[in-house]
């Protein structure tokens, strides 16, 4: 994923920069939502950035995955993490790694959007 060809670019420069993006994935049953939440993970320079008030990206950030699975009739409320399962969960140490999950999990990268685009109620 260096080169970011299976990325869009806007989706790689937030991975870079830190932000969280979310996929919708194919559930295991009809009455269950499924989400992919790729989470990057922050350093001290990251923090230290933050705190003098600007973001920082980075090339090398890791990253921490997880695939959710959640009631339908329960996303809409406080109770969604009732009846929640964790499918799955990774660590990937850099973007190439990311791809490895992501291709091993059948998540296409064009798929993630930001949270605030998706139902995704984490």
């Amino acid at each position: 994923m260096k080169d970011g060809s299976d990325w869009p670019a806007d989706k790689l420069t937030a991975l870079r920069l830190g932000r969280r993006l979310v996929a919708e994935v194919p559930p295991s049953r009809l009455d269950r939502r499924a989400f992919v939440d790729i989470r990057p993970v922050r350093s001290e320079p990251d923090i230290q950035a933050r705190d003098e008030g600007w973001v920082r990206s980075d090339v090398e950030r890791s990253f921490r995955l997880e695939h959710w699975e959640y009631d339908r009739e329960r996303m809409d409320g406080f109770d969604y993490d009732f009846g929640a399962a964790l499918i799955g969960s990774a660590d990937a140490s850099d973007e190439s790694e990311l791809n490895t999950v992501l291709n091993a999990w059948g998540v296409q990268a064009d798929v993630f959007v930001y949270p605030w685009e998706s139902d995704d109620p984490r």
